[in-house]
């Protein structure tokens, strides 16, 4: 299981990202403070979500793969 967060506004901010497995943390909890770039092993985000299994398609990285930029606000998730 994997709890993902990101904060952006106008292409600034930070993301969040920790993944459990069998009831203990397994990876994080990972922070990319707004205005740092992320470090070579990718963002949070992405780093959770190969350590779920998804593999990235060709030209995206795995929050784009899986389609995590569908419902930006809370608000779409019911769509």
């Amino acid at each position: 299981m994997a709890r993902v967060e990101a904060e952006f506004f106008g292409g600034v901010g930070e993301q969040w990202a920790t993944v459990w497995e069998g009831g203990a943390v397994v990876l994080g909890p990972l922070h990319a403070p707004e205005g740092e770039p992320f470090p070579a092993e990718g963002s949070p985000i992405s780093r959770a979500l190969r350590r779920l299994g998804v593999i990235a398609a060709a030209g995206e990285d795995e929050f784009a793969t899986v389609g995590l930029g569908r419902c930006r606000d809370t608000e779409g998730w019911l769509d």
